[in-house]
């Protein structure tokens, strides 16, 4: 595996649980978009499943899995990433991040470290592998990797899986210092069947444990790709895609992001259409605030086509998830994956698959104010 220096691009900032804003600009700030990952960029031929996150000095970190061809998750795909150090204005890179010749290096996840500083970085080899690594220079170079697949070994008193991976998007820090990663494990090749769980870490990145895995797998079937959030009150949730035919994200909450997993509910607003989300915790204004993002394609499901992905909507709740009281449409054609991360000057950031079979992807910057002047 080889690392490269990676130069700087971008700032803001996200850590664990939830991010504290500066006032919100005016509400009629609208969104401004830049492709940060274009089809052919680097020779690549499609660049898919964003992550994004702010380090604790602002700067903001955009990484993806780079496909040599336009093939599926299983193709020879890479690991790139960019920077920026004002904010999203201008980017570096993109630079390779990890990669392996001719393997699947998939499932890129990054956690800042309000404590240390330092970035965390796991990444999958063939979903069989993981690996970790980290950064002490806010992103610019990482540590020779640690291979922690046997993390993952425990899971198989419970469930027989013969492929996992990480994430995808970010992973959280607790405020208590812990680093989380939701996981998922499949027991086939097709990622089918799937359950849900957590690895994490309390020593900052130098041992992982494996956490427990959610129930409910029979009831809500093939539980897989999760966005984590830390609740103000400090329990952990995690927002879940499912192919239950209710069509709704699945929620499960622990005390802890590791253990007392309760039993998945659907959250009955968020619509499913079998598609990566992300989920971001923020105080503005002296509340919490939830932002969830996800393409809500709900009408398509109408017509018989629920895994439409289009329609990427923007949500806030102002009541840790019991109800979601604003609304906005990022972008009303086809969207998918989307990440999302924040920063203290009042600027909540995007990055997410654009276009038909993902032209790019593309990062998104908007002031919480634009999200909250949204109606349901």
């Amino acid at each position: 595996m080889k690392y490269r220096a990676i130069v700087t691009l971008l700032c803001v900032s996200i850590f664990s649980g939830a991010i504290c804003l500066a006032a919100d600009p005016a509400p009629s700030s609208q969104p401004s978009k830049i492709d940060l990952f274009p089809r052919d960029t680097g020779g690549y031929a499609v660049c898919r499943i964003p992550g994004l996150i702010v380090s604790t000095k602002g700067t903001l970190l955009a990484y993806c899995e780079a496909r040599r061809a336009p093939g599926g998750d299983w193709s020879h795909i890479d690991d790139m990433l960019r920077r920026s150090t004002d904010g999203g204005k201008t980017w570096d890179g993109p630079t390779l991040l990890a990669g392996e010749s001719k393997a699947t290096v998939n499932n890129p996840v990054m956690i800042p470290d309000a404590q240390t500083g330092a970035i965390h970085f796991l990444h999958c080899v063939d979903y069989a592998r993981c690996y970790y690594s980290r950064s002490d220079d806010d992103g610019k170079t990482f540590s020779k990797e640690v291979e922690i697949t046997a993390t993952f070994e425990p899971f198989h008193k419970d469930f027989a899986w013969t492929v996992f991976a990480t994430g995808p998007g970010h992973g959280i820090q607790l405020k208590n210092g812990r680093l989380v990663v939701p996981v998922w494990l499949a027991e086939q090749h097709s990622h089918r069947p799937s359950v849900t769980a957590s690895i994490y870490s309390d020593d900052h990145g130098k041992t992982w444990l494996a956490g427990e895995i959610i129930p409910g797998k029979e009831t809500i079937p093939n539980m897989n790709e999760t966005t984590a959030v830390q609740l103000d009150d400090g329990r952990v949730m995690f927002n879940i895609r499912n192919v239950a035919a209710k069509s709704l994200r699945a929620i499960s909450i622990s005390p802890d992001g590791a253990s007392g997993w309760s039993f998945p509910a659907f959250d009955e607003a968020l619509y499913e259409p079998v598609c990566f989300a992300s989920i971001l915790g923020v105080h503005a204004n002296g509340k919490f605030h939830l932002i969830f993002s996800n393409p809500d394609s709900r009408d398509g499901a109408k017509t018989g086509q629920r895994g439409q992905r289009r329609n990427l909507t923007i949500r806030q709740s102002d009541d840790a998830g019991k109800t979601w009281s604003h609304a906005r449409v990022l972008d009303v054609g086809p969207a998918a994956y989307s990440d999302l991360a924040a920063g203290p000057d009042g600027e909540i950031y995007c990055l997410y698959e654009r276009g038909t079979k993902v032209q790019a992807l593309t990062f998104v910057k908007f002031p919480l104010a634009w999200v909250s002047a949204g109606s349901k």
